[in-house]
């Protein structure tokens, strides 16, 4: 699971062909359905050229925005030249280093610098006109238990929050295979210790089906879900994370009709494999057909 935002960055540069889309027609771009407003990851774009060259493909496939990386990220002025540009926007950023700098290290010093980071990540999602950093808030492993995870994510977190509240930022936590927040129960207790508007959950729908089927997450997170992270999962025997949208376990008629019980109508963000513009075009009308159901 550490490798699946490597594993998009990889993907991105595979061409149609290997992706076994060369037969298939090109889709017309369409507007997102029911309000929705659809986004790739940046490292999904395997399209050749500058940043203003890949959002400009992106905006001419019917998509309404990207996800950027932060502290890896592009510098703010080459991205809001792309912006300018194209009139496609950044809606946030992926703090990059969360698997790697934790902010649940047993090291004061690596949390420390883990907040460093997603405090730089803060700053970058504001200055390219974003609304949210996606964050893994901790990692339980073989040194750090599920309690040290909660008590110095948590800690680390509030001494980010200052930032994020003065600059209208969302700290969004992800639910990923970190033997943490496995639960919706217990995500939702987590956000509401740190007790601010501006935290709140990226709900990874795909990444929920290995422990409990997407849609009973939803009515438990309710209000609390701020944006969503667009992919399917099949269980083994299946295909895991390789399996295509709308063709593994996930519900997602169900899934939109709990969101919509909720109300929740905004941003949803493909993490799949990504590709050239032909794959782009593919995961665009999938995006489409998702959000209509």
């Amino acid at each position: 699971m550490s490798t699946r935002r490597q594993f998009l960055v990889q993907s991105a540069a595979l061409t149609a062909g290997a992706m076994g889309l060369s037969a298939m027609p090109a889709l017309a771009a369409e507007s997102t359905p029911n309000g929705f407003k659809k986004a790739v990851k940046i490292g999904m774009v395997g399209v050749p050229g500058s940043l203003e060259d890949k959002f400009r493909v992106l905006k001419e496939l019917g998509f309404d925005g990207v996800e950027l990386n932060s502290p890896d990220g592009p510098p703010a002025d080459v991205v809001k030249a792309a912006i300018d540009a194209t009139g496609l926007p950044v809606h946030g950023v992926v703090d990059s280093k969360h698997w790697n700098v934790t902010l649940s290290d047993p090291n004061p010093e690596v949390r420390a610098n883990a907040v460093a980071d997603l405090k730089t990540a803060i700053q970058a999602s504001k200055d390219y006109g974003g609304t949210s950093v996606l964050l893994v808030p901790g990692v339980v492993k073989g040194d750090v238990t599920y309690d040290q995870c909660w008590e110095r994510s948590i800690a680390a977190i509030r001494e980010a929050l200052p930032l994020a509240e003065k600059l209208d930022i969302q700290i969004l936590m992800e639910n990923v295979w970190n033997n943490f927040l496995t639960d919706p129960k217990e995500t939702a207790r987590f956000i509401d210790e740190l007790d601010s508007e501006m935290v709140g959950a990226y709900f990874d729908v795909g990444n929920t089906v290995r422990y409990s089927p997407p849609h009973e997450w939803i009515p438990i997170l309710g209000k609390r879900i701020k944006k969503l992270d667009i992919k399917d999962y099949a269980n083994p025997p299946g295909k895991g994370f390789g399996a295509p949208l709308m063709e593994g376990d996930v519900d997602w008629p169900q899934v939109m009709a709990e969101l919509k019980k909720v109300g929740y109508v905004g941003w949803g963000t493909a993490e799949i494999a990504g590709g050239d513009k032909e794959r782009l075009t593919w995961i665009a009308d999938r995006m489409n057909k998702i959000f209509a159901s």
